[in-house]
């Protein structure tokens, strides 16, 4: 008897959290940087927030925000970005309550600074937030709170990660941090980059962890391999780094 009122109370408590609205995620892409945007959301509070908005989609995002009932709660970076201005500032002027926020590391402005450990809520949901430097001293990446997605920015990216030969880039660094950080999370979590140069949307840790050409090298490889791809200079480094320092406080456009 005693077994069975176990097994109906654990069915029981198994559909009521089935029964519970999964994190809303939608996955936005800006072509002139190959950047993607995430909107997250809690459908039951409708409190929301976005990571790595880009100025030229700020509106496109906004809308969508609108759209959906969302109350957009932060505009989150996971860095100081070297190939597109943020769209933190103009979404707060187009979403009021929104504050932007970025990694005290980076050194730029926002309403809100995180560090290593810190979370950010949005109603039933949490991300928490995971220092992941090496592209950038102030790279972060951030892990919903059931870890089953990771948004690692430009530490990670599909097959590839962040360069480090500028903004106090480091390739030993960069190395330490995904493996130390990112790859010890569940092999079965989704891994959403920043970037993606090749129309790839989605991983996974345990691809990365076995498929990532240049991470599945030793320390010592990984290092030659970034010292040595003479890659061009990003094209908006030169106004894009000096607007994100300001991040959240850019003026809007007219």
């Amino acid at each position: 008897m005693a077994s069975t009122a176990l097994r109906v109370a654990v069915r029981r408590l198994s559909q009521q959290s089935s029964s519970r609205a999964p994190v809303l995620l939608r996955q936005m892409f800006e072509p002139k940087s190959c950047t993607y945007t995430y909107l997250l959301g809690d459908p039951e509070s409708r409190e929301a927030i976005l990571i790595d908005p880009v100025l030229e989609t700020a509106q496109r995002d906004a809308h969508l925000v609108k759209e959906l009932g969302l109350k957009l709660l932060y505009a989150v970076n996971t860095h100081c970005h070297a190939d597109h201005i943020t769209g933190s500032g103009v979404l707060r002027s187009l979403l009021p309550g929104c504050q932007s926020v970025i990694s005290r590391l980076s050194g730029a402005q926002a309403d809100l600074h995180i560090d290593e450990g810190d979370s950010i809520r949005f109603g039933r949901f949490a991300l928490e937030t995971r220092a992941s430097p090496g592209h950038t001293p102030g790279c972060v990446t951030f892990v919903l709170n059931d870890q089953s997605m990771a948004f690692t920015g430009d530490a990670l990216l599909i097959r590839g990660c962040g360069r480090t030969d500028f903004q106090q880039g480091c390739a030993r660094t960069l190395y330490h941090s995904v493996h130390e950080k990112i790859f010890t999370l569940p092999g079965n979590c989704l891994i959403y980059p920043a970037h993606d140069y090749h129309g790839l949307t989605v991983s996974t840790v345990e691809e990365e962890r076995t498929l990532n050409p240049r991470l599945t090298l030793s320390c010592e490889e990984f290092i030659k391999v970034m010292d040595n791809l003479n890659l061009p200079k990003p094209k908006q480094i030169d106004f894009a780094v000096p607007a994100n320092m300001r991040c959240g406080v850019q003026t809007p456009p007219s």
